[in-house]
């Protein structure tokens, strides 16, 4: 019997959060579990009840209290946890490399804020986004070389790794993303006169949203006006989504629709002409993964990520990330 242990314990929500769960519903489908001891670190033992009759679920509910405690767990309750107990594999899907005694270690590294370029001027959208984007590049220096294994998503994120901590041990895992072709429904332009296009993001600084609606601006001053943008925001999600509505409010071509759910993006896939996305920093971009199964249009912003995303998409235009004439022409 071999103990494995997984421990993502500040996970909660979103695409990190289901990477958690593949990688547990793949270790009950590839039936790992049985003759081993599966362990699982987790914030809220809730939120992974499906697993619980295969796998060791422990809860460590102060994890995601402050930092402070995540670094106490990583660094010092996790040492004393392996040191009690003969581990064979241990998997942190968190960024952080622990101080753990185990046979082989792998660390998985879905953040890109150390490579984040920031104009000052971003800065005060979100202060702690920026001190979190100089603090990740040591975060993720500590122990990096004790590890059988990094784990990033796609290939430029691990020429970054190797050029940054100089390790040549980075294995490229991409999402499987799998969606049902149903959701599709392949659809010819009704009689309305308005291409429409959607970016679907949260807004944060570095989705640069600025250069759709700066490229919207340029033709409607045009007096072309015959398409509308979809901006998944509407102003009250913080400050950046706010000043965003206050400069652009007033242009007739963007609408401000507010944050959406998931199946209702889905519905808007259905009901849109064309996918931008504009975003400077991803690890992956799983909005035009999910786009491409529409076999619909997209713009897409000029950057490493994008290519690798996209594949071999016959269907896409690229533009450059601030290029707001470009973008428009």
């Amino acid at each position: 019997m071999k103990t494995i242990v997984i421990s993502g314990i500040n996970l909660f929500e979103g695409g990190p959060m289901s990477v958690y769960k593949d990688c547990l519903s793949n270790i009950i489908k590839k039936r790992i579990y049985e003759g081993n001891n599966v362990i699982a670190f987790v914030h809220k033992k809730e939120l992974f009840t499906e697993f619980t009759d295969k796998i060791t679920i422990i809860e460590l509910p102060k994890s995601r209290k402050n930092y402070l405690f995540r670094l106490w767990y990583e660094y010092i309750y996790f040492g004393f946890f392996s040191r009690k107990t003969n581990i064979d594999v241990w998997l942190s899907l968190h960024d952080i490399t622990p101080n753990v005694k185990a046979s082989k270690r792998y660390v998985y590294c879905h953040n890109p804020s150390p490579f984040m370029k920031t104009e000052l001027k971003n800065i005060k959208y979100s202060v702690r986004n920026y001190f979190f984007s100089i603090l990740y590049k040591y975060v993720y220096r500590i122990n990096i070389r004790k590890n059988t294994g990094v784990i990033v998503q796609q290939d430029w994120i691990r020429n970054e790794f190797k050029k940054m901590y100089k390790i040549n041990n980075v294995i490229v895992a991409r999402p499987t993303i799998v969606i049902d072709n149903k959701k599709f429904i392949q659809q010819t332009r009704d009689q309305r006169t308005k291409f429409k296009f959607i970016y679907p993001a949260y807004p944060r600084f570095f989705k640069n949203f600025e250069v759709i609606c700066e490229a919207c601006k340029i033709l409607e001053a045009k007096n072309i006006n015959n398409f509308e943008v979809l901006l998944t925001l509407d102003g009250t999600e913080n400050k950046y989504s706010r000043d965003l509505f206050k400069r652009y409010g007033t242009l007739s071509t963007v609408k401000f629709i507010g944050i959406q759910k998931r199946e209702k993006i889905f519905e808007l896939y259905n009901n849109v002409d064309c996918m931008i996305f504009s975003s400077t920093l991803e690890t992956w971009g799983l909005p035009i993964s999910e786009f491409k199964y529409t076999c619909k249009p997209i713009l897409l912003v000029d950057l490493p990520y994008a290519y690798e995303t996209i594949g071999s998409y016959n269907k896409v235009c690229f533009y450059r990330p601030n290029d707001k004439e470009g973008l428009a022409e």
